[in-house]
């Protein structure tokens, strides 16, 4: 398993070794030792959401969900290629409302770490595209909101002219008017 870090303390980048044939491949895609050692977090996690988008350039996010119910997200793309998106939202850190940009595809079978203090959002780069993440903590709708994905002020560079996105997202509120929950 190769396992990369960023500038941005926090999220890691778990990228399964292959191993092939004639045949196909066989990858192990998760080890708990590895995940906990390079996150310093538990591998709990308590439900699996899948996500599917038909058309490239759909953007969904940038979503959060509040403490209590904060969730910590490992996400992989499992069929297509999408631009996934995250943004620092710890009051206390250095890099608060820095983003990356990391691809995640079928072809490298990729897992995202996104620490539950992160906006999270992606752009699909292909039609047909199935995200699949893990999530720490059950969803609940009380706990959550979402910043506007166009705002000006994170400046994200998602690359689409006329992205597909949702009502729910298109009335995402501002970043600057944002409080973050997260310490």
């Amino acid at each position: 398993m190769k396992i990369e870090t960023f500038s941005i303390v926090g999220p890691v980048l778990f990228t399964p070794k292959k191993h092939g044939d004639a045949r196909g491949y066989f990858a192990e895609i998760f080890k708990a030792r590895d995940f906990e050692t390079a996150t310093g977090h538990k591998a709990k996690f308590v439900q699996d959401n899948l996500s599917v988008s038909s058309q490239i350039g759909t953007i969904r996010g940038l979503h959060y969900q509040a403490p209590p119910h904060a969730q910590g997200k490992l996400v992989s793309c499992q069929r297509g290629s999408i631009m996934d998106v995250i943004v620092d939202v710890r009051k206390s850190s250095p890099t608060y409302g820095q983003y990356l940009m990391v691809e995640l595809s079928e072809a490298t079978r990729a897992q995202l770490w996104v620490p539950p203090s992160f906006l999270h959002g992606y752009v699909t780069r292909t039609d047909h595209c199935e995200v699949l993440y893990k999530v720490t903590d059950y969803y609940a709708p009380s706990a959550e909101g979402s910043v506007k994905w166009d705002d000006a002020e994170l400046g994200i560079k998602w690359g689409v002219d006329a992205p597909i996105i949702s009502e729910r997202d298109k009335d995402g509120q501002s970043f600057s008017t944002f409080e973050s929950p997260f310490s």
